[in-house]
């Protein structure tokens, strides 16, 4: 029984690894935030009796942390491209 719940985990992480290759680094920072959040939360919960609702819990967390980092990626990438462009601007070589 041990065996068929470790191959099951193996199987959903290799699809889940997969199904990242057509995703926006929006919705891969998202998706990484609620999976680890859900995975989190369901240990959490087990320990508290109910590790469904820690696993819902969990992922609504992650899931709003994910897409709050990934915000602030943006933002820093952006910020380094209008600094790259004014300084280009200000080269007169």
């Amino acid at each position: 029984m041990k065996k068929m719940r470790y191959v099951a985990i193996v199987i959903a992480v290799l699809f889940l690894a997969t199904a990242c290759a057509g995703m926006s680094e929006t919705e891969k920072r998202t998706g990484t935030g609620a999976a680890t959040g859900a995975a989190a939360g369901a240990v959490i919960g087990s320990m508290t009796g109910s590790w469904a609702w820690g696993a819902a819990a969990g992922a609504a967390a992650g899931a709003a942390g994910g897409y709050i980092y990934d915000q602030h990626k943006k933002s820093q990438e952006k910020a380094y491209e209008d600094g790259y462009q004014k300084g280009k601007q200000g080269t007169t070589k």
